[in-house]
C-alpha cells in the first residue's frame, strides 16, 4: 500500500507540477509574441490567427483539467486510507484525519493549477480578439 500511495502523492502532484509549468511557459510565450507581431504583417486573416492561437488549446486543457486531476487524487488517497483502515485492527482517528487532510492536498493544487491557467488563456483570448480586430480594420473588413 505504501508503493501505492507514493504513486497517487507523487504522481498526481507531479503531474499538475508540470501542467503548472507548462502553461505558465507556454502564458509566457503567447504574450511576448503578441507584443512583438504586428498585424500588417499577414495578408490572410486565418494565416494570422493560427499564429496568434498557436499553443492556446494546451492552455486552455491544462485549465480545464487540473481541478479533475486533483480530484483524481483525492479520490484515490480517500480511497487509499478506507482500504487501510478495514485492514487495520485498531482505528485511530488522528491518523484517519491526517491521512484524509492529507489527500486534500490533490485538489487544493488541481485548483492552484487551474485558475491561473484560465486566467492566462482568457487574458491571451482577448489579446487575440483585440489583434484580429486590428487585422481587420487594416485589411479593410469588418462593419
Amino acid at each position: 500500500m505504501d508503493g501505492l500511495k507514493e504513486l497517487i502523492e507523487y504522481g498526481i502532484l507531479g503531474l499538475l507540477g508540470v501542467m503548472s509549468v507548462v502553461s505558465l511557459a507556454y502564458g509566457i510565450e503567447r504574450w511576448l509574441t503578441y507584443k512583438q507581431i504586428e498585424p500588417s504583417d499577414f495578408d490572410h486573416r486565418n494565416d494570422f490567427e493560427i499564429a496568434l492561437t498557436k499553443n492556446l488549446t494546451i492552455i486552455y486543457t491544462i485549465g480545464a483539467n487540473a481541478v479533475y486531476i486533483g480530484l483524481l487524487g483525492t479520490v484515490l488517497g480517500i480511497m487509499l486510507t478506507f482500504s487501510t483502515l478495514g485492514q487495520s485492527d485498531i482505528v485511530d482517528a488522528k491518523s484517519v484525519m491526517s491521512s484524509l487532510s492529507y489527500t486534500l492536498i490533490a485538489t487544493a493544487a488541481g485548483l492552484l493549477v487551474a485558475i491561473p491557467a484560465m486566467v492566462i488563456y482568457n487574458l491571451l483570448s482577448r489579446r487575440v480578439d483585440v489583434l484580429l480586430a486590428l487585422w481587420d480594420r487594416d485589411h479593410g473588413h469588418g462593419a
